[in-house]
């Protein structure tokens, strides 16, 4: 089973770079596509306070996930590349 799980939209720009930079780094993950209002995101909410995607869920990260695209990309390039 991947370590890494993604929750994200599919027509969503931040998280089809996630996407991509997981597919570079050839790493298997899960995938949870999240609805597109945010009122209807209450397992994503429940699991981090909040309501945006893309996010995350590595235990290599610092408090087991991220949730902004940037830090995201950067934390799967220097823990995975």
């Amino acid at each position: 089973m991947p370590a890494l799980e993604l929750y994200d939209r599919e027509d969503c720009p931040y998280s089809k770079r996630v996407r991509d930079t997981l597919d570079e780094l050839g790493l298997e993950y899960d995938e949870t596509l999240v609805p597109d209002a945010h009122k209807n995101r209450s397992e994503v909410e429940e699991l981090t306070g909040q309501t945006g995607v893309p996010v995350l869920f590595d235990d290599n990260a610092d408090g087991g996930y991220l949730t902004d695209t940037d830090e995201i990309v950067s934390h799967l390039e220097h823990q995975y590349a």
